[in-house]
């Protein structure tokens, strides 16, 4: 999910982020990550960039990981943070990731495994092998490795999350996306794996599944750059998330206390009932 962030809007659980997170931080309470380091994967833009932005405005050291090392640099630059150019699913430039990593200073906190995509919407009949390869290399394969290459950094620092950012997709079935929704079930069931075999350890383990999310470049990416199917995607739904408002919710996530545990967290517009529901206006 992509998207260039400007101005902060009112996300669909701003309000209650406000009511649950920790009070705001003075001089005598440090940030959440004051001092700690959160790696983002799919930082580049979107819901990645937003994240890291999230993230640094809690005081945490963001470590910004995609394949377009011009974007990464522009932002780390903004954030005062640090980029690593990395595909997620290349097992050397993982490697690399977590070395690059374990050279700075602080303990790692947080892993989020943002990094993932959509391509094609063909039936099954018509459906292109090498389009699933790719999405499921994405978003379960470059998730695994990931979190593989960083798991022993979270489990040194006494309080780690990993947060997975998985889809609605991932929960139910619709035609034309048997590719994407296989691969987003793969993303929830390796984090609810993950979270079993890590249980007793101090390390917390999340999903969030977003519905509608309007981002200028997933949905283009799925269709080939078909803007008309870009356009029929979101059309008449007034206001469909954004990347900022899944951003917030990961900061919360990542804001509270180490012995509480987000299971998963799905969140859509309100305009969204369900993944076949949508209130469209005319």
């Amino acid at each position: 999910m992509r998207c260039s962030c400007g101005s902060y809007p009112v996300g669909l659980l701003r309000s209650l982020s406000r009511m649950t997170s920790a009070p705001p931080t003075s001089s005598t309470t440090p940030a959440p990550g004051a001092g700690r380091i959160a790696v983002v994967t799919g930082a580049s833009s979107g819901i990645g960039a937003a994240t890291a932005r999230a993230l640094a405005g809690d005081g945490w050291h963001v470590v910004a990981t995609a394949r377009r090392a011009d974007r990464l640099e522009a932002l780390a630059a903004e954030i005062g943070g640090t980029a690593v150019a990395c595909d997620v699913t290349d097992r050397a430039q993982v490697a690399a990731l977590a070395e690059a990593v374990a050279d700075l200073d602080g303990e790692v906190g947080v892993l989020v495994n943002n990094a993932g995509g959509a391509v094609g919407d063909d039936p099954i009949e018509r459906a292109d092998p090498d389009d699933w390869r790719w999405m499921y290399e994405i978003n379960v394969i470059g998730l695994l490795q990931v979190t593989q290459a960083l798991l022993p950094a979270l489990r040194r620092s006494g309080d780690g999350l990993v947060l997975n950012v998985g889809s609605t997709a991932g929960r139910i079935a619709y035609e034309g996306g048997a590719g994407y929704t296989a691969a987003k079930h793969g993303t929830q069931v390796v984090t609810e794996t993950l979270r079993l075999e890590l249980c007793g350890e101090p390390i917390r383990v999340t999903e969030i599944a977003p519905g509608m999310v309007r981002t200028p470049e997933f949905s283009l990416v799925r269709f080939a750059g078909d803007r008309e199917k870009y356009d029929a995607v979101y059309r008449g739904v007034r206001e469909p998330l954004v990347a900022e408002d899944v951003a917030e919710c990961v900061r919360w996530v990542a804001s509270l206390p180490h012995h509480v545990n987000i299971d998963e967290m799905v969140v859509r517009p309100r305009a969204q009932a369900a993944q076949h529901k949508v209130h469209r206006e005319d």
